[in-house]
Parts: structure tokens; C-alpha cells; sequence
């Protein structure tokens, strides 16, 4: 138990935490001391530079990742009568932003390895909703802890089948896929839509903040009234001409029209320009998340055993949002909350990412308790370290030793 007490000089390791620099805080500044702080030239920007690095033509900037799913499946006209996959480990967030629309939800199983959905749960999922006379309409291949699925397995199976693909890639700006990691997440080569997180234990952080990137300029007009009210402005859409015109047919300045209701889904420039500085180190944060993932590969080797990484995907570079390993807690006779309250004595912060979405309350009472065997073994065994920009190697070896000691303490 001593070996366990924190060092009183040391900081504690949260699982996840921002990287501010001062550029970052000098952009704030600057748009706090310009006239605009919402819905001013720094969105717009922000836009741009996002679309620039995700190699796509649109970028849709929003409150959140929450709003940019909702968002995503407001544009596909997700509604009643239709239905969504997602697969089980992921945050509640993916489903329940279909399920806003009134569309019903399809839970796919996952590689108890690396928590991933494959082409073989796509394919039992689309199964199982045709079995339930289920009409499915989008799927939401979920890029978790930084990996990416097998994208083009599962479009090649959704593009015959016409469902439309939602990339949730709110763990995965800065990765790739395909050998090499050479088509960059978010450039939708193999998606309709791909979403975005930039929550502060995310690779750029805006405070709060998300997007929707795509390469459809419909869909993009639509992401972009959808999260201001619906409204459009562009005399050319305006179907009461009489309010919109004056008698010489020009259109009057004051003017909108609300064709279809939608949201106050808005980014405010405060939150754009701390991104579009973040953004612009990027590559940098993802070099050294990837430093410190293999200093953590290193580091635990010797808790093989016990402890092992998450398996990796080849055709995928991750950008390390997460560094989560599986310990066979059941095999150990360890408790899994026993063992993170014990690393927290040791300045060691974990986290659970994530519980099976299938085996929340409202998802049980709703579709009944299904059987995802992959789901329930990933969830049963995973755990998330410490990863963020700013670490040193002497942490990650803290973090490893902390561990080791930790279970061997409590390991029946």
C-alpha cells in the first residue's frame, strides 16, 4: 500500500486533459477584443482550415459532437420508420442522436480485442434488423480510441445495400486508414458524413465544440441551416416572394424564411479560433500522443500476463486519442473498480471507455436484451491510461509501475 501513496511533488494523471500554449490564448484574446465573439469571421476560418487538414470540401462547425450526430442525421432525413447500426461501444451519444430523430437503432457487435465493428458484425446486424422487418437507413462505423474500422469493407456492404455512412470520428482526428494510414479520417472517400468531437480530452480541443465534414454540398447547405433554426437567408430559396422582395424585386435586407425547424447549434468564434490554433499543431500532438503510446508498449511488456494493449489495426494509423489495455480482471479475481481506486491513490487517473450502449436502461427497455458476446468481453476487460500532450516518459513509467504494483496487491 505505500508503494501506492503519491508522490506529494508529483501531479496526477488524469486519462485524458487539453494542451494549451500560449498561441492558443492569444488567439482567444484576439477575437475577445474584436467585435465579434459569435457568428463572425472566426467560424468561418476555422471552418476552412478544418476542411483543409481533413483533405474535404466542407466542413460544418457546431456546439458539440453530440449536436454534429444529431446534425448528421437530421441531413440524411433520419426519422420514423427508419432505422440506424451502431455498434455497442461507443458513447451513448452516437445512438441516441438517431434515436432524437425517431429512427430506431440496431446495436452491432464488436472485436472483443479492439472494440472495433468489422464486416461480419455489420453484416449479422443488418440480419438481425431485416429479421425485424427493420428499414435500415445509415450505419455509424465508430473509430474508437483512436483506430479506425475497416471503412471500406463496410462501405462496400452499405452502398449495395443504399444505407447511407456516418463516420463517428470524434476519437479519431489526425488518423488514417488504408496501409500507411494514407486517406486522412474525415476526407469522406468512404462515408457520407464524418463527425467530430472537440472536447478538451480530444486531439484539438475548442473548449466545446464539434463538425460535420462532407463532401455533398447539399448535405453541407443543410448541416448549415439545420444548426441556426433552419433558417435560410439566400434570396434565391425564399418561397414567400411578396414578404422577401420589394416591389423593384430586390430582396429586403431584414429578411429570412424558416422552411424546416432547427436548432441553435452554433460554434462561437471564441471557441473557432482556440481550434484553429489547436489545428495547427495537430500533426504535433499526434507525433507525441504516438511517442508515448510505444513508450506504453514498452513499459508493459513485462505485465503481458495481465495486462495487454488493445489489439491494433494494421490498415489503420491511429491518432491516439486513448491508450486502453484489456486486464482479464474475472481470470485475475481482480476488481476492476478496486484496481482504479488504487491507482488514483498513486496519482494514477483510468477511465472505462465504454459501457455497451445495448445494455443501458433505455436501450434494455426498448429493444430488449440482446446478445453481443464481442461487446460485453470488450467492455469486461478494458481500461484507459493516461495519454495526453505533455506527458514525459517518466509518467508513462509511473503509470506502468503503479499498475504493476496495484495488481499485484490485489490480484487473488
Amino acid at each position: 500500500m505505500d508503494g501506492l501513496m503519491r508522490d506529494p511533488a508529483a501531479r496526477f494523471l488524469p486519462y485524458g486533459r487539453q494542451a494549451i500554449d500560449e498561441a492558443d490564448i492569444a488567439a482567444v484574446a484576439a477575437v475577445l477584443r474584436s467585435p465579434y465573439l459569435t457568428t463572425g469571421p472566426a467560424v468561418g476560418a476555422f471552418e476552412s482550415a478544418l476542411a483543409e487538414t481533413l483533405d474535404v470540401p466542407y466542413a460544418v462547425s457546431c456546439a458539440n459532437g453530440t449536436a454534429a450526430l444529431h446534425l448528421a442525421c437530421l441531413a440524411l432525413g433520419l426519422g420514423p420508420g427508419d432505422a440506424a447500426i451502431v455498434p455497442s461501444i461507443t458513447f451513448v451519444a452516437t445512438a441516441n442522436a438517431a434515436r432524437m430523430t425517431g429512427a430506431e437503432i440496431v446495436f452491432a457487435d464488436v472485436d472483443p480485442d479492439s472494440g472495433l465493428m468489422g464486416r461480419g458484425d455489420f453484416v449479422a446486424a443488418l440480419a438481425r434488423a431485416e429479421a425485424a422487418g427493420l428499414r435500415v437507413r445509415a450505419v455509424f462505423p465508430v473509430h474508437l480510441a483512436g483506430q479506425c474500422c475497416a471503412m471500406r469493407e463496410i462501405a462496400e456492404i452499405a452502398r449495395e445495400c443504399g444505407i447511407a455512412i456516418v463516420e463517428d470520428a470524434c476519437h479519431a482526428l489526425g488518423g488514417g486508414y488504408d496501409p500507411g494510414g494514407t486517406v486522412p479520417v474525415g476526407s469522406c472517400h468512404e462515408s457520407d458524413l464524418t463527425v467530430f468531437s472537440f472536447h478538451p480530452v480530444k486531439n484539438v480541443a475548442t473548449g466545446e465544440g464539434g463538425a460535420v465534414a462532407t463532401r455533398d454540398p447539399a448535405l453541407a447547405g443543410r448541416l448549415a441551416r439545420l444548426r441556426s433554426h433552419g433558417l435560410v437567408r439566400e434570396p434565391d430559396l425564399f418561397q414567400r416572394a411578396e414578404m422577401g422582395f420589394d416591389p423593384n424585386g430586390v430582396a429586403n435586407p431584414w429578411y429570412y424564411e424558416m422552411p424546416e425547424i432547427g436548432w441553435n447549434y452554433r460554434l462561437s468564434d471564441i471557441q473557432a479560433a482556440l481550434g484553429t490554433s489547436q489545428l495547427g499543431k495537430l500533426g504535433q500532438f499526434v507525433a507525441e500522443r504516438s511517442r508515448l503510446a510505444a513508450l506504453y508498449d514498452a513499459a508493459l511488456v513485462p505485465l503481458a500476463g495481465a495486462v495487454v494493449p488493445i489489439a491494433r489495426n494494421a490498415t489503420c494509423r491511429s491518432a491516439w486519442h486513448l491508450y486502453a489495455v484489456l486486464i482479464d480482471f474475472a481470470g485475475l479475481g481482480l476488481s476492476r473498480a478496486a484496481l482504479m481506486r488504487r491507482l488514483r491513490e498513486g496519482g494514477v487517473g483510468t477511465q472505462v471507455h465504454y459501457i455497451p450502449v445495448h445494455r443501458q436502461p433505455y436501450y434494455r427497455e426498448r429493444y430488449g436484451s440482446a446478445e453481443l458476446p464481442g461487446a460485453d468481453r470488450y467492455y469486461a476487460r478494458t481500461l484507459s491510461l493516461p495519454l495526453f500532450v505533455g506527458m514525459t516518459g517518466r509518467e508513462v513509467e509511473h503509470v506502468a509501475a503503479t499498475l504493476a504494483e496495484a495488481i499485484g496487491e490485489l490480484a487473488e
